[in-house]
């Protein structure tokens, strides 16, 4: 008798898989746009924290109306320097303002993909994304992200100017395999992955080697017991010329 994949243990929400979202500080999100964080409001850093939820640390930013929001830090800020958020605020290193009045070639991070939204995009530690241009009559801005796509947002969609700082946490490689464990932990990540392919017959559709086998494909509407490998594709095989 087969047991359950890890999938379908992990699609539970059991609390080896849940989220620990109660230990992270912030969810690090943009003010709403509206009253003085809309035209321009300004703050100093007074603290620089690590959340356990994400690999680059938090900016804890006291605003002029005594509001504290938490913020992803851009590289090289330090305490007590002052920020602003708005939309007739300059282009400097940590300010947030809407793409739509930055330079082409200005590198941005935490980008919302819809104004208002908070910030989706380029939040992982030391990456930034550029702007490439602008389409005025259309209120559109095209931006290169780090991986060398290239979207289009609304030109009031708000980003912070700079790049995330924590670039350097891959240079020191994991000594052991706990360093990893308890790094996959601390973010419910579960760790080791191990392929099915590597698993006994009664584990994972997958496993077993007392004969050679490839990777099936298999219906959209197959049970989840056996929903593994290639699901649904639209072509097998080898590709014709």
């Amino acid at each position: 008798m087969g047991k359950r994949l890890i999938t379908q243990r992990r699609g539970r929400g059991t609390p080896r898989y849940r989220s620990p979202s109660h230990r992270f500080t912030s969810d690090a999100k943009y003010p709403l746009n509206k009253g003085v964080f809309k035209d321009k409001i300004g703050g100093q850093i007074i603290d620089l924290v690590h959340d356990q939820g994400r690999n680059a640390p938090l900016a804890k930013i006291l605003f002029e109306n005594f509001d504290e929001k938490y913020m992803i830090a851009p590289e090289g800020v330090r305490v007590g320097q002052w920020i602003e958020i708005g939309e007739n605020v300059s282009v400097d290193n940590g300010n947030v303002l809407p793409v739509g009045k930055m330079d082409e070639g200005t590198f941005i991070y935490n980008l919302e993909l819809r104004p208002g939204d908070g910030g989706k995009l380029v939040r992982s530690a030391g990456t930034a994304a550029s702007i490439i241009s602008h389409e005025q009559d259309a209120g559109h801005t095209y931006i290169r992200l780090p991986s060398k796509k290239i979207i289009t947002v609304n030109s009031k969609s708000r980003a912070t100017v700079g790049r995330v700082s924590g670039g350097g946490r891959k240079d020191k490689p994991m000594a052991h395999a706990g360093q990893a464990y308890y790094a996959s932990k601390a973010k419910s990540k579960l760790y080791p992955i191990v392929s099915g392919n590597a698993m006994n017959a009664c584990d994972h559709p997958h496993g077993g080697g007392r004969n050679p086998h490839n990777k099936p494909a298999v219906a959209r509407n197959t049970p989840p017991g056996a929903k593994v490998g290639h699901i649904a594709p639209k072509r097998t095989g080898r590709r014709k010329r």
